[in-house]
């Protein structure tokens, strides 16, 4: 990752970057560079730079401390948050690396800026712009032969803090917070990005070995025999076409009590979909696209990334994280429409398409998760194509029987801007997953396919308190946007670390 430094005074740098906000027709940065230059920055005649969002301008003055300016737009000063602060930087990190910069410094933030973000001012400044260059600079080129040339690896950017002394730790800690939930975002990111032929069951539960040894969680990874000794018969059924065997990982985290003891309060547990590439099964998918199901994994990046996060924050509840893995193929064992199989709390469901597998895997999971008397289990899955026909790769769908979680992971989701959106869950969706031969069908027919899902889930939820996030759309992205790149998002992690550390406060 890019090194990214706070301090104050103008460090030697290849450029300056300003984040230029506007107050009416003023541009609130113009007096501040004016002085620092000795002079006027802007050529003769004017630029047509306006402060406008997403608009940038490069500029050489003489008498600056680095031998480029690079203004970024950010619209008006009275709409400034932390998302805003996301987006120039990512933008700003971009446009240096493209232009062949090492190193940079960012101006300190105008007053203005500082007033609008709360109390820690500086902490959330710091975070929200180290964020923004963190995961604005993330690309996916473990398999690219030729690498992108030494001229675009931008080294260093450095954050220059405001003068009062605390806010030069508060900017410190911001951006250290930021630098280990990115990199679990970025985990997260590679794990879903990686193709299907080397990211399978096995590989992702070395995957989570290898975060839980970096990181200080523990792992234990349950081979076929020991899935079919816990009856997981939803894990096993999708797992059964391909040569590739599945698997069951579990993590625990054990929580920071008082004077560094493991904590004494029930666990969170997280469950995470992982379907390391679905063809639909039996059922198979239309081929274009098909290419995009090796991303059918996410949710489990996301549980893993969630992880590695909250042990490295050492935050100090217990976290317990599930990902059921398999492959879902149309092998001579694979599972078929009309098979009914037995979960791991003994009930039944009819298999009615085996491209809706993932919520056969998950009720195997949720019922496993409540061996853990667990305060909450919230299961993250790309669970439905109608929860993005829906909400579309904007917004995560939401439902569940635990109304104070999700207001509070919904102010999550609009704190880190991973913003999530209830659906219901009425009593009159159930009989749409009604079947006739077994306790329940695995799919409700072509109308709230999203809802029916949730509606399926929650059965296997039982009494225990339970959200579950359809990231079908957020988690799949077909263009990239500001911090956010074509492929896999990482979405969640940021949204249930910050739930997490509110839920503790």
């Amino acid at each position: 990752m890019i090194r990214i430094d706070v301090q104050r005074g103008h460090p030697p740098a290849d450029a300056l970057v300003q984040f230029v906000f506007r107050e009416g027709e003023r541009l609130v940065w113009y007096d501040r560079l004016r002085a620092l230059a000795g002079g006027d920055i802007l050529p003769e005649g004017g630029t047509g730079f306006s402060g406008r969002e997403r608009e940038t301008l490069l500029l050489f003055p003489d008498n600056l401390a680095a031998p480029r300016l690079l203004l970024v737009g950010a619209g008006n000063a009275g709409a400034c948050d932390a998302e805003r602060l996301r987006r120039c930087a990512a933008l700003a990190a971009r446009t240096l690396r493209s232009l062949g910069v090492r190193s940079a410094a960012i101006m300190e933030p105008d007053e203005c800026v500082l007033s609008s973000l709360g109390p820690d001012a500086a902490g959330a400044y710091g975070t929200a712009v180290a964020e923004g260059i963190l995961l604005g600079l993330y690309r996916y080129d473990r398999y690219r032969t030729v690498k992108p040339p030494a001229i675009e690896r931008l080294a260093r950017i450095v954050l220059l803090a405001p003068s009062p002394a605390n806010a030069h730790r508060s900017m410190l800690d911001g951006v250290a917070f930021a630098r280990t939930v990115c990199a679990a975002t970025c985990l997260a990111r590679d794990l879903s990005n990686a193709p299907p032929n080397d990211m399978y069951p096995a590989t992702l539960a070395e995957a989570a070995r290898s975060a839980g040894r970096r990181s200080g969680f523990r792992v234990t990874v349950y081979d076929e025999r020991k899935i079919r000794a816990l009856g997981m018969g939803g894990l096993t059924g999708v797992g059964g076409g391909s040569a590739r065997a599945p698997r069951l990982i579990v993590m625990r985290y054990d929580g920071r009590g008082g004077k560094g003891r493991r904590s004494r309060r029930r666990p969170v547990v997280i469950v995470g979909k992982g379907v390391t590439f679905d063809s639909g099964g039996i059922s198979i998918k239309p081929s274009a696209g098909m290419a995009e199901m090796k991303m059918d994994m996410a949710g489990g990046a996301t549980v893993i990334g969630v992880m590695q996060a909250a042990a490295s924050l050492k935050l100090p509840d217990p976290l317990v994280g599930i990902v059921p893995a398999a492959e879902n193929l149309p092998g001579p064992s694979a599972f078929r429409p009309g098979d009914i199989l037995r979960h791991a709390n003994g009930m039944t469901s009819e298999v009615d398409n085996t491209d809706a597998e993932g919520r056969l895997m998950l009720a195997d999971a949720l019922a496993f998760a409540s061996t853990f008397a667990p305060a909450l289990v919230i299961d993250l899955a790309t669970l439905t194509g109608a929860v993005v026909v829906a909400l579309g790769h904007v917004t995560t769908g939401m439902l569940g029987t635990d109304e104070e979680a999700m207001r509070n992971i919904a102010e999550s989701g609009r704190r880190v801007y991973e913003r999530v959106w209830e659906l219901p869950m009425f009593e009159e969706y159930e009989p749409l997953i009604k079947s006739d031969v077994a306790d329940v069908k695995n799919t409700g027919g072509r109308w709230g396919g999203a809802i029916t899902a949730a509606m399926f889930l929650k059965k296997f939820a039982g009494a225990t308190p339970w959200v579950h996030l359809d990231i079908a759309g957020t988690a799949i992205q077909e263009e990239g946007a500001d911090y956010t790149v074509k492929g896999g998002s990482g979405v969640g992690v940021r949204l249930l670390v910050d739930y997490l550390r509110r839920r503790t406060a």
